[in-house]
């Protein structure tokens, strides 16, 4: 099974709340979507809440829209207030949306806005809503990375916002790397706290609207290679799928397509980077995250 794990793989999600960000197009879509037609009660937390009710009229099942915004953290307290008034307990938080290859652009709270919506949006949102999953047995944090966080990738710490100089390659894999190391450090503090988890998964190369920043010398070579080197939306939402949901899965492992190059492919137990198990990085970056979001963790 594990070779060929798919969407008939999932088990019943009857009884579980799945909270999915950026589900109204992609992958974050056919996450929510997959969730849903197994049983849980999905809710769709996204920036366009008019997309996110076109997008929960094309899914069956239990699908509810929540408002949220990760490039605002005034935006990220205000979904997190909702979803805790509306749901006593969270099963899953997949921690999806993202940006890519942006140009150089400010958050609303003034951070580098790969770094700000892609890691310390999903950091805050993950640490407020943590005593929603602490209480439920087998709950999951499941955060989206890429390949591209080992791509020019590093941790700036003497300039995270890239105010000095900015590549939009470099910021992207700054952010997905720093997905990473949430992840394994979020699991170093779980492990004490009975039985939730935090994993990651990747989904190699997507044919997604995530792509659309891409610079115009790539955009011609990639729409020509597309086919050949990309997989469809729901092919690329298995590795998050089976992170989220496969009763074998454990802390800190991290899920992608299981081709070549991890590029496509059926959804497998993966490796990241040699830097991205640095614990002193892992353990620096939380620290400037918290102090950056104002969000502290109960764990």
């Amino acid at each position: 099974m594990g070779e060929h794990w798919n969407e008939q793989n999932i088990p019943d999600q009857k009884g579980r709340v799945a909270v999915v960000t950026g589900a109204n197009t992609g992958l974050g879509f056919e996450t929510a979507r997959a969730l849903a037609e197994h049983g849980a009660s999905v809710v769709l937390a996204v920036r366009d809440v008019e997309k996110g009710k076109q997008a929960a009229a094309r899914i069956t099942g239990d699908v509810s829209v929540q408002e949220l915004d990760l490039s605002s953290l005034d935006s990220v307290r205000a979904a997190a207030a909702d979803l805790r008034a509306a749901h006593p307990g969270i099963d899953l938080l997949i921690n999806n949306a993202g940006v890519m290859y942006t140009p150089k652009l400010a958050t609303r709270d003034g951070f580098e806005m790969q770094f700000g919506t892609n890691h310390l949006g999903h950091f805050a949102f993950t640490g407020l809503l943590l005593d929603q999953l602490l209480p439920v047995p087998g709950s999951r944090v499941v955060t989206v990375s890429s390949t591209g966080h080992r791509i020019q990738a590093a941790i700036h710490f003497d300039d995270l916002n890239w105010e000095r100089s900015y590549s939009r390659v470099g910021a992207y894999g700054q952010a997905k790397l720093a997905n990473l190391m949430f992840t394994y450090e979020l699991q170093r503090r779980l492990a004490a706290h009975g039985s939730t988890v935090a994993v990651a998964a990747h989904p190699g190369l997507s044919n997604t609207e995530l792509a659309r920043n891409t610079p115009a010398a790539l955009r011609l070579p990639l729409t020509v290679l597309a086919p050949l080197i990309t997989q469809p939306a729901p092919m690329g939402a298995l590795p998050t799928l089976r992170a989220a949901t496969d009763p074998a899965v454990l802390g800190a492992q991290y899920y992608g397509p299981g081709g070549r190059g991890e590029l496509r492919g059926n959804p497998q137990l993966v490796a990241s980077s040699p830097q991205s198990y640095d614990i002193t990085v892992q353990q620096r970056l939380w620290s400037v995250s918290e102090s950056l979001t104002g969000v502290r963790f109960a764990v």
